[in-house]
């Protein structure tokens, strides 16, 4: 049996989907959340620059779901109305923002906590695949009745929303990894 690395003391931070295999996102929130930074926030204002630019999306009043530290926020500053939500990273959300972050999670969501608010567009970045898999086609609808229309960025394939849950992926780009799918609510 090899005997397990661990980072020198001057060695960069392990992955975070490191962390998450060896702790959970839940764990790694808590010890993180509050000095969280998207290790490809660079890729991501590049995948969300293309889509704003391709894709006719109303930036009139954005859900940022799972808003991590801003990196959708910053990248989107023609928005007129921008909401934070995530119960993991409000300090590091309002550090490099100046806004606050809604403490929702997942599994609020899914139970109605939004159903009071209209948005033009939820953004989801890097943070959909974290979702239980049994969970998501509730957590689908109920985005849905607070938008018409969703990006998800990720920087794989998972998850795809599908018609089922009643999202239609009206087209899908890749711009330096970052998968970014465009859905309608039917």
């Amino acid at each position: 049996m090899k005997p397990r690395r661990t980072p020198a003391a001057d060695s960069p931070r392990p992955s975070i989907r490191a962390e998450y295999e060896r702790h959970g996102p839940a764990e790694f929130y808590a010890v993180h959340g509050a000095t969280y930074r998207n290790p490809h926030e660079k890729a991501l204002h590049a995948a969300l620059r293309r889509a704003v630019a391709e894709w006719p999306l109303d930036l009139g009043h954005v859900l940022d779901l799972a808003c991590g530290s801003g990196e959708v926020t910053l990248a989107l500053p023609e928005a007129r109305a921008i909401d934070g939500v995530d119960p993991h990273t409000a300090a590091a959300y309002r550090e490099r923002t100046g806004r606050p972050a809604e403490p929702w999670t997942f599994e609020q969501i899914a139970g109605g906590a939004l159903l009071d608010r209209r948005y033009t567009l939820i953004v989801c970045s890097f943070a959909l695949h974290l979702v239980d898999p049994a969970r998501l086609p509730v957590l689908a609808y109920q985005l849905g009745r607070i938008a018409d229309t969703l990006l998800v960025l990720s920087p794989h394939k998972r998850p795809r929303m599908t018609p089922a849950w009643g999202w239609i992926e009206v087209d899908v780009m890749l711009v330096e990894r970052v998968h970014t799918r465009l859905y309608k609510y039917a």
